[in-house]
């Protein structure tokens, strides 16, 4: 006879882990599966990972921008296999961190590919197993690419664990990963080039500090071509020529290594959701407000793997994995809370947003205050040498409230987080200029972004 759980999480990372220890906790008989090792992209292949590779970065660019201030910079470089050490040094005790905490809180750890056999039944490496409740928490893959030589470009996860960083370097696709990457790579000493098919790169963020942020990359060596689309991919010597086409003409570039930037899609083809009647598309399972699916009420899903509004970030996935999870236990239909939600590339200086883009607030009708300031010349900035610095706050002219907050600065992906609570308690720009911040702090400069 199958082995029988309460609930069994397909996805072992910060999503999964988190839903099946809630479970567990209370009693039910939990087992989690993943084929990859346990912790999930976020801390072993994502944002962890890419934001200790990018403080050897931070570390150069801050040390160019106080030339002739003070420091000098001439003989500071980064090694790379050291700080790809460092990287290791967090990542790898990860794994058996996690699957340790699991087994701890009494879930049962099982490792290989899970595929169902039907609605409450699925298959590990050629061992069944029936549960009573399945969450899916498999997260993203990157997405497929047609055009001919694809298979040799390497993806973010390939990226992060590079041994040695080639001179030139060509990212595909003008989103987070490649921003952020092309960022790292131009101050360890490497020669970036972005593509992106459209006019407008990182498009979910306000289009006048990304104008901002594509001159300060410029400025440092990272080259941007827009409305331009990979034709081919092909090997040539030690790296690879990439036919480009733009307005009809084609040319031919040379580089030593090609990185998946392109986007990621939902990482379920493999699952066998057919056979269990769940319906899915590329954006994630197709699922209810309260994250069950809408046509196998036994399944639930979080985070990439369900289709909603919530962004794919870790953050927004472990909170639906547990407003999943809730559900679950106490039989109930509460939806995820997504107002206040910040998201960063974290370039440098970093990019923030939480709330509404300037376009969005004007086309429901919104009648704005839009308060944008150059905060270059502000002391924060001035102190550390930046050049580059902007902030742009939405107010609904009618109630005084904050609709959408975009700042590109040093630390503005801390400051945005105060915006995102103000946000989500529906605090007034009157209210959040009535505290007084330590001083000199760049949280201090909230004041007078308002």
């Amino acid at each position: 006879m199958n082995e029988q759980f309460d609930l069994i999480v397909i996805g072992a990372g910060m999503a999964g882990v988190a839903a099946a220890n809630k479970c567990a906790a209370q009693g039910w008989k939990v087992a989690i599966v993943d084929s990859l090792p346990y912790g999930g992209t976020c801390a072993l292949r994502g944002c962890d990972p890419k934001k200790i590779l990018r403080r050897g970065a931070e570390v150069i660019d801050s040390a160019r921008l106080m030339r002739g201030k003070g420091i000098d910079d001439a003989d500071l470089s980064i090694n790379w296999a050291d700080l790809m050490k460092h990287k290791h040094g967090f990542t790898d005790p990860v794994p058996q961190n996690v699957e340790d905490g699991l087994t701890g809180n009494g879930v049962t750890t099982l490792h290989g590919r899970a595929r169902f056999t039907g609605p409450r039944q699925l298959e590990i490496e050629g061992t069944p197993y029936d549960a009573h409740r399945f969450l899916v928490a498999t997260g993203a893959r990157p997405r497929p690419l047609d055009f001919p030589g694809h298979e040799h470009l390497i993806d973010s996860t390939d990226f992060l664990n590079l041994e040695h960083l080639p001179s030139r370097i060509l990212f595909v696709g003008g989103g987070f990963i490649s921003f952020e990457f092309a960022h790292i790579a131009v101050r360890a000493g490497s020669s970036p080039t972005i593509v992106d098919r459209g006019e407008r790169p990182l498009k979910n963020f306000d289009p006048n500090l990304v104008e901002l942020l594509v001159d300060r990359g410029h400025e440092i060596g990272i080259q941007l071509r827009r409305t331009t689309t990979i034709r081919e991919v092909r090997p040539s010597g030690d790296g690879y020529q990439v036919t480009l086409e733009r307005d009809g003409d084609q040319e031919t570039v040379e580089t030593d290594l090609v990185v998946h930037g392109a986007g990621r899609v939902a990482d379920l083809a493999d699952l066998g959701l057919d056979a269990a009647g769940v319906e899915w598309g590329e954006h994630g399972i197709h699922v209810a407000d309260y994250l069950q699916s809408i046509t196998n009420p036994h399944v639930w899903a979080a985070g990439d793997s369900a289709d909603t509004a919530g962004m794919p970030l870790t953050p927004v996935a472990v909170s639906e994995a547990k407003v999943a999870a809730s559900n679950m236990l106490k039989d109930t239909t509460t939806a995820p809370d997504y107002s206040g939600i910040p998201t960063a590339v974290f370039t440098i200086p970093e990019l923030a947003r939480v709330g509404m883009l300037e376009a969005e607030a004007r086309d429901i009708g919104i009648v704005l205050i839009v308060r944008y300031n150059d905060t270059s010349d502000w002391y924060s900035n001035y102190r550390i040498g930046e050049t580059t610095a902007a902030a742009k706050i939405l107010i609904d002219q009618t109630n005084d409230q904050i609709v959408g907050a975009h700042l590109l600065g040093p630390e503005y992906g801390e400051l945005i987080n105060t915006l995102g609570l103000a946000i989500k308690l529906g605090l007034t720009t009157r209210q959040l200029k009535s505290a007084t911040a330590a001083y000199p702090t760049t949280g201090s400069d909230l004041g007078s972004m308002l």
